[in-house]
């Protein structure tokens, strides 16, 4: 390769010492490469720059007709929800998305990162703060058009569009405990490679803290109802158990809700429950729940105009700070002690 090409395939292929069409199943589906292969091509990309012709002439031209979105899961209904609205804003400037999801692996969100550009993506929605070194380098070494959504930071560095996980859940634990609890569990969402989660969680630690309270029954669990069943039920055999459960989302709450009535305790009279998001199952369940609203469909939208300035060389255009909502409904309610 001389000093001012442009590195190709089989330059990435030599330095790893596999063939090119190794090289080509390694950025196109991944998961069918071995690890020690993959990791192989992965640093020859990075020491040499390679960039997918595909992906590089699209670039080169501004053809921003294709963008990309790794998103955690589809289960979640927020993030469906979001993606919908990300989606339509994108059909109107005939641009084409790509999904993939990680299931909250950070390793595969960068193989995913990879496969994406491969195929022709010139911008990025990601979800969430939390990503590997080596994501990171990749990001910054291809310079990728990207945007940070679920979350925000006040970082010129970086696309945000978003908000306060932190402050929405302290917000939402202050509610609770002018309602006169003292005694508060936390069921956080898994919090490994999830910063949301993390803020959530310690958002409501955080109200807690300023209101002299120790929160010592803190679950982090799954997104599923039965995982937030069995948390409640486990914070509600406590020897002192809460009146109160800060829930990291909807699903969770959900059920917590069905473990509490496991128990034959009345919501809220003997137990009140908060969940995070107001998906559609938060205002269907018996009470209907008290949550924090995100503001889905207009945060995805406003992600869809952001990623398309940035792909268009606006790199001035600015992050997004989106506000929540208190939604109170029936699962909220004074403090009593549990007979």
């Amino acid at each position: 390769m001389t000093r001012n090409s442009r590195p190709t395939l089989q330059n990435v292929a030599t330095a790893a010492g596999v063939s090119t069409a190794t090289v080509s199943r390694a950025l196109n589906d991944p998961d069918k490469v071995g690890k020690s292969a993959r990791d192989r091509i992965n640093t020859a990309i990075g020491d040499l720059g390679y960039t997918p012709n595909f992906g590089a002439r699209a670039l080169a031209t501004n053809q921003t007709n294709m963008v990309g979105a790794i998103i955690p899961t589809l289960s979640n209904a927020m993030f469906a929800s979001g993606i919908q609205a990300f989606q339509e804003v994108l059909a109107e400037a005939g641009v084409t998305l790509l999904i993939a999801t990680t299931g909250y692996d950070p390793d595969h969100e960068l193989r995913q990162m990879q496969s994406l550009a491969a195929q022709g993506a010139t911008g990025l929605l990601l979800i969430g703060n939390a990503r590997s070194d080596d994501t990171k380098a990749y990001l910054k070494s291809r310079k990728i058009p990207h945007v940070i959504g679920w979350c925000y930071h006040d970082d010129p560095a970086a696309s945000y569009v978003g908000f306060d996980n932190f402050a929405a859940a302290k917000d939402a634990t202050e509610r609770v405990i002018a309602q006169g609890h003292r005694r508060i569990g936390i069921i956080a969402g898994d919090c490994t490679s999830n910063d949301r989660a993390a803020a959530r969680r310690d958002g409501a630690i955080a109200a807690a803290s300023a209101a002299n309270i120790v929160v010592t029954n803190i679950i982090e669990a799954p997104y599923r109802i039965e995982e937030g069943r069995q948390a409640g039920v486990k914070l509600l055999f406590d020897p002192l158990p809460p009146t109160a459960l800060i829930c990291g989302n909807d699903v969770l709450a959900a059920g917590a809700m069905i473990g509490a009535r496991d128990l034959g305790l009345s919501i809220p009279d003997e137990l009140s429950v908060i969940g995070f998001d107001d998906i559609g199952l938060a205002s269907v369940v018996t009470p209907p729940m008290t949550t924090v609203r995100v503001p889905q469909i207009e945060m995805g939208r406003a992600a869809a105009k952001l990623l398309l300035a940035r792909v268009t060389g606006k790199s001035d255009a600015p992050s997004v700070a989106l506000s929540t909502q208190f939604i109170e409904r029936g699962s909220l309610g004074p403090a009593k002690d549990h007979p």
